[in-house]
């Protein structure tokens, strides 16, 4: 149960996509003055090592985040992403890449907090390590799933919610379908980023089904493949399904997709962005 470790797939193509996704959530969060929670219920250790054997071993940040490191004329709606990971890299190689927790504390004001859960030990002594000493910072060693409604509503009445575990356990697909919905219960104008692996479809069709019965509005669908769906391959891809978006982020990933699936996959992927149910409004308002 807590054999995953993150370290050998930081800075992945899936890492991509969901930081891409998370910066530009947090920016448009940052836009007003009045403060704001992150609870990231899956945190991992916050900072990882490219150069580690860990990472060395796979070597997936290869096809990720160096194809963005090294490619000219990047887009506007990318720099700021790009520019978190650049402030960890003295040089120009890329050696270090931050994980969620690290890039919502480098974006966050003072006055902004963060909640991040984390059970496996080794990984949440590291966190600590590298969070711990931040006063904004709350650390809970424990299942961010179980611990994430215990939160909510948040005493600022604002809050981005990141939940990606690593779906070792096959429960795990229906527990965040049915943690999200009691959230939303609880809690119903916070953004929620909830991450998934594409290994098989079908589980993927299963995840949309579950959340279009629940009666949320406007849910978005973000997803990048850089290979064909197909059985037996592992992970082809990965996506978020976002709860109550930030206006901007459905026209901000139109536009990104086909550059990042050029970047990664030489134009051979391929991408969703579709709202899997209907829209009350044009998002959240932060």
């Amino acid at each position: 149960m807590l054999s995953y470790r993150h370290a050998f797939h930081a800075g992945n193509h899936a890492d991509v996509l969901k930081h891409l996704v998370l910066v530009l959530t947090l920016e448009y969060y940052l836009r007003k003055d009045k403060p704001f929670w992150y609870i990231d219920t899956h945190a991992g250790s916050g900072l990882y090592q490219l150069r580690s054997a860990a990472a060395q071993k796979t070597r997936e940040f290869a096809q990720g985040i160096q194809t963005l490191w090294e490619a000219p004329n990047v887009p506007d709606e990318l720099q700021s992403y790009l520019q978190q990971i650049r402030s960890l890299n003295a040089s120009t190689t890329l050696n270090h890449y931050p994980g969620s927790p690290w890039l919502a504390a480098n974006l966050l004001r003072n006055a902004d907090q963060l909640r991040l859960f984390e059970l496996h030990p080794s990984d949440f002594s590291a966190l600590n390590q590298n969070l711990g000493d931040d006063k904004r910072v709350h650390l809970s060693k424990q299942d961010g799933l179980k611990g994430l409604l215990g939160l909510l509503p948040p005493i600022t009445r604002r809050a981005v919610t990141l939940i990606d575990p690593s779906y070792e356990l096959k429960t795990d697909y229906n527990d965040v379908i049915s943690t999200l919905s009691k959230a939303y219960q609880r809690f119903a104008t916070g953004t929620y980023l909830l991450w998934y692996p594409v290994i098989e479809r079908q589980r993927v069709k299963q995840m949309a089904a579950a959340l279009q019965q629940t009666g949320i509005a406007g849910i978005l669908q973000l997803e990048y493949c850089l290979l064909a769906d197909s059985i037996g391959m592992g992970m082809t891809g990965s996506g978020l399904f976002v709860i109550n978006p930030p206006w901007l982020l459905a026209g901000q990933m139109h536009s990104l997709l086909p550059w990042l699936n050029q970047q990664m996959a030489h134009g051979n992927g391929h991408f969703t962005v579709a709202y899997i149910t209907p829209e009350k409004n044009t998002g959240s308002k932060g």
